[in-house]
């Protein structure tokens, strides 16, 4: 793996968010997912009230209905951000975007369909990073028989990952933990699996509203 780790510690306040709402939305139907609404609420408004308090400015990832991101994000002082081509390449070229419009160290990245993500995510992300003075920090889940899930797109990131990861889009190769694989990495594990739990279908937004209401907002 190769790595672009620093030594320093790295201030929580120099962290900026990321909410990765840039996607087809094939699996509901290419409808754009983080506007759909669960609990009277577009889905990534919900991600937005949780991640924000959590971070040092606030950036939306999208490729569709810019101004109605841009309204959603305007409470939380949120820019959108677009990938540079038209053709949905993926979340690799929507965490680019972040990592280039940010002046901070570090990036929190979050799908924009997951709205009980947890409201200590980034302090333990951060923790974890510094400690293993790694590049990137992604989320493992264990479920109650020890099974255990990857999220990587719930991730924080060094920003000077930006340049290698422009060049590993412009070779063509989009797979998320490929690119991660390639550089020094520690995996989180949350015992919650339910705050990482995202919407992928209509079916499953439905089922998240009638489950249980959301968790309290910070």
């Amino acid at each position: 793996m190769s790595g672009i780790t620093t030594t320093q510690p790295v201030s929580p306040t120099r962290i900026s968010g990321l909410i990765l709402a840039g996607g087809r939305g094939t699996r509901m139907g290419g409808v754009d997912k983080g506007l759909q609404p669960l609990n009277g609420e577009p889905l990534a408004l919900h991600v937005a009230k949780r991640i924000a308090p959590q971070v040092n400015g606030l950036f939306i990832s999208a490729n569709r209905n810019l101004d109605a991101y841009s309204a959603l994000g305007a409470p939380f002082g949120a820019r959108v951000v677009s990938d540079e081509s038209g053709d949905f390449p993926g979340p690799l070229a929507g965490i680019l975007a972040g990592l280039r419009a940010t002046d901070a160290e570090l990036m929190l990245c979050v799908p924009c369909d997951a709205p009980n993500l947890p409201i200590d995510l980034a302090s333990q992300l951060v923790r974890a990073l510094e400690g293993a003075r790694a590049d990137i920090a992604t989320v493992v889940t264990r479920g109650p028989l020890g099974h255990s899930s990857l999220h990587p797109v719930f991730a924080l990131l060094r920003t000077a990952l930006a340049a290698d990861l422009a060049d590993t889009l412009a070779r063509g190769e989009h797979k998320v933990r490929a690119w991660y694989a390639r550089h020094m990495s520690v995996e989180v594990t949350f015992a919650d699996e339910h705050a990482f739990y995202n919407a992928n279908s209509l079916q499953e937004l439905a089922e998240l509203e009638r489950a249980e209401p959301l968790r309290r907002e910070p």
